[in-house]
């Protein structure tokens, strides 16, 4: 590809079925088209209208529509996770494994130059060998995560099939020496997911091994500056090419900010408001979410506090059920608590926004950190609790709300003092140098110019790949 006259790229993306994954796979495929890629973005029927928007207008973009074979026990209607049990995320991960002669036929008749696959579709380097296709494993998770939990030094001095909570409590054999060491039971517990097989399928993490193990090369979401220890970690372990895309920061948002919410927020002081969300499939159990609110009360701070819950569930009536009797009152002019989506990227654009509280998902993270909004990281699950550790040890640029070892357990007291940190007490010395870190990676990622280097130089590796 490399040298002579230009020839047209084409690649295919490939993302899970949770929208977790399909947004980072949107981002990059608008940032290859740029460069003059041709894309074809493999998604169910059901998703197309939700994400085509999303799509730059004049890209080379075609979607391409895949049928999820018929499993007994999965709803036919459901093409994504967002309304899925665990039970389900199990069966559509049998039913992805499925698709594979759908897959095979689909890559015959298109012919790209490569395709970027997800963790669970760990059979696409195999396939595509017989098709002369490159394959590029594309990891969504962010580098300290991959490092920590899908890597083959994590089954090293490990005595039984799966790694014990113990094991987990400890990085892997060999994992960079940084400000992160260790996690504590209940993040270590939650993580033994990642290892464990259901309806005698592969386990999350035997699905990523295979596919970093067999593909042409190995995609992470990240860059060095940000994350550089864990890229090189991930290098060590597989022997192949690591390539990076960078953070894939988001586009300044369109539109104008809804006028209720506009209304609300001008009420009150410059960067004073507290903007709290779990992103729309991380949900609080019923004592998280009583500290949470109370614990957004008693700092005293105007606050917008947007919590969801699982599909089916009646959100008003569960709001009714668990915030103490009278808090909706307590707090009328000061706090908001709303249900559903909302415009996220322009209330933390708002002057009067000062501080995120959020479930330390990367996406919204960057969001945080591209606006002046100090970040308060309260991880619930999986790769959230080491994004937490990157963002609040290693980058400096954040602080996390203090848990019980065991289970978790975190009071509103504990959210109260998070808070202070970054929005009462900034003259002292750690909200000082969070506020100066925040303020350094957000000129970072508002770098165009850095932004774009990061996409240039994916794009020239992908050209001369052997």
């Amino acid at each position: 590809m490399a040298g002579g006259e230009a020839k047209e790229i084409h690649a295919v993306m490939f993302p899970y079925f949770a929208f977790g994954h399909i947004s980072p796979f949107i981002q990059l495929s608008n940032k290859l088209s740029l460069h003059g890629f041709r894309i074809s973005f493999l998604t169910p029927p059901g998703n197309v209208s939700r994400i085509k928007s999303s799509f730059l207008v004049t890209s080379t973009i075609q979607i391409i529509p895949i049928q999820i074979p018929k499993i007994q026990g999965l709803p036919p209607h459901l093409h994504n996770t967002s309304e899925m049990t665990p039970a389900l995320h199990e069966l559509l991960k049998e039913a992805v494994d499925l698709m594979q002669p759908q897959i095979k036929t689909l890559l015959s008749e298109l012919r790209p130059q490569f395709v970027f696959f997800d963790f669970a579709h760990h059979w696409v380097p195999k396939l595509c060998s017989q098709l002369g296709i490159k394959t590029l494993s594309f990891s969504v998770f962010s580098a300290i995560s991959g490092a920590y939990v899908t890597v083959p030094a994590r089954f090293i001095g490990v005595e039984t099939e799966e790694p014990t909570v113990d094991d987990l409590k400890k990085p892997p054999c060999g994992y960079p020496q940084t400000s992160f060491t260790s996690l504590k039971a209940f993040q270590a517990q939650d993580l033994s997911y990642v290892y464990k097989s259901f309806n005698g399928r592969p386990a999350v993490y035997h699905r990523a091994v295979d596919g970093f193990n067999s593909c042409s090369a190995i995609v992470l979401k990240s860059c060095n500056e940000m994350e550089g220890p864990y890229v090189d970690f991930i290098k060590t372990q597989y022997q192949k090419p690591v390539l990076l895309t960078g953070p894939l920061t988001p586009d300044p948002p369109s539109g104008v900010l809804d006028e209720k919410w506009a209304t609300w927020l001008s009420q009150h002081a410059p960067k004073s408001v507290i903007f709290c969300s779990f992103g729309s499939e991380t949900f609080l159990k019923d004592d998280q979410l009583k500290e949470l609110a109370t614990g957004l009360e008693l700092t005293g701070l105007p606050f917008i506090l947007v919590v969801n819950f699982p599909g089916g569930v009646e959100a008003r009536a569960e709001l009714d059920r668990v915030l103490p009797k009278g808090f909706m009152e307590a707090i009328k002019g000061r706090g908001v608590v709303h249900s559903g989506w909302v415009q996220q990227q322009l209330i933390l654009a708002h002057e009067s926004v000062g501080c995120c509280i959020c479930h330390s998902g990367f996406s919204s993270i960057m969001e945080a950190l591209m606006n002046d909004c100090q970040l308060v990281l309260l991880p619930l699950k999986g790769d959230q609790f080491l994004n937490s550790k990157l963002v609040a040890g290693d980058m400096k640029a954040g602080v996390e709300v203090s848990r019980r070892e065991e289970d978790g357990y975190f009071s509103k007291e504990n959210i109260k003092e998070a808070v202070e940190t970054v929005m009462v007490d900034v003259d002292k010395e750690a909200g000082v140098s969070i506020r100066q870190n925040h303020m350094k990676w957000k000129d970072f990622l508002l770098n165009a110019e850095i932004q774009d280097k990061l996409i240039s130089n994916l794009v020239e590796q992908l050209k001369t790949m052997p």
